[in-house]
């Protein structure tokens, strides 16, 4: 199965390895992922301060290379929401609570352009220790650590 997934991943912390973990999962050691990652400029619209490019692509294929996926997979740029997933074929998405509003869009967007729509899996988004979601802009205000826990903690 072909599998797209996407986001800034700045810095990549346990709910954005849950993602793309399932991703992998979903597509099998006979699938494919693709992994769109960002641009700069794009991922610049962040309320936070965000990684460079390729210190984020670096810490994606680290975290990859560790997981030891079977299947192949490539990171392609977004330079916005869509990238490619309107104009090429594939058959997932796999997104999280908060991006899921995105893959409506894209499939509202595949059926006017008279391509299919593909399969949304949406995964919850993982909690830190407190109850709240694990994100970004969290970790960046120094709330807690990319693992979800309080940064205070011992």
């Amino acid at each position: 199965m072909k599998v797209m997934v996407g986001g800034t991943f700045s810095p990549l912390h346990a709910g954005h390895r849950v993602l793309i973990s399932r991703a992998f999962e979903i597509a099998g050691s006979n699938g494919d992922v693709t992994i769109g990652l960002t641009s700069d400029a794009f991922a610049g619209s962040k309320a936070h301060p965000i990684e460079p490019f390729e210190k984020r692509k670096e810490s994606l294929v680290q975290f990859i290379q560790q997981s030891e996926f079977l299947a192949p997979y490539h990171i392609e740029v977004l330079h916005d929401r869509f990238g490619t997933t309107l104009t090429t074929h594939f058959d997932a998405l796999v997104v999280s609570e908060e991006t899921y509003p995105v893959a409506k869009e894209i499939n509202a967007e595949r059926h006017s352009l008279h391509q299919p729509c593909v399969e949304v899996h949406q995964i919850s988004c993982v909690l830190a220790e407190d109850g709240k979601w694990i994100s970004s802009t969290r970790i960046w205000k120094g709330e807690i650590d990319t693992e979800g826990k309080a940064k205070n903690a011992e």
